[in-house]
């Protein structure tokens, strides 16, 4: 094991936690169109953003829903963790059940809203960012395992996905 002390510029380590929602409305998935100045500007993708200072992934996780979308959500479980393309960086995923709203766009980071089919998604011509559609595929497939929350562990009520 390596000790670690803490005068030394590695520490405390530093990695962005960004979070992904795959939020369900019976067989479709909300996508956001990514607006002009953002790094996927024109691509549909869930949504995302990062959890700030002090938030939880899972109330980032709504709260970028909120924010992107315009749709208020309940976290259902965990759909894993992946880590992103730019060193450093990882998402968490969760899996998100539609509570209200319409989808609407913040005409900031996102250009567009919509829930989509699996078939809308197969014959869409518009680009989708290709993590995000293989991820949505795989869910509205059925291909996919969600760890519920375990409320009752014993850093309650902070939730814990064991």
């Amino acid at each position: 094991m390596r000790t670690k002390t803490l005068n030394k510029p590695e520490w405390p380590p530093t990695m962005a936690v960004c979070v992904g929602m795959v939020v369900l409305d019976g067989n479709r998935i909300l996508f956001v169109r990514q607006a002009a100045g953002q790094s996927l500007a024109g691509q549909w993708s869930i949504p995302w953003g990062m959890v700030d200072a002090g938030e939880t992934p899972e109330a980032a996780a709504l709260r970028e829903t909120r924010e992107e979308a315009g749709i208020n959500a309940q976290v259902e479980g965990l759909l894993g963790i992946q880590n992103l393309q730019r060193p450093g960086w990882m998402g968490i995923v969760f899996l998100v059940r539609h509570v209200s709203g319409n989808p609407q766009p913040d005409n900031v980071e996102t250009d567009r809203a919509a829930y989509i089919t699996l078939e809308e998604i197969e014959q869409a011509e518009e680009p989708f960012e290709p993590w995000c559609r293989w991820l949505a595929c795989r869910v509205l497939k059925g291909v996919f395992t969600i760890i519920p929350s375990s409320p009752g562990n014993p850093y309650a009520p902070r939730m814990g996905y064991l």
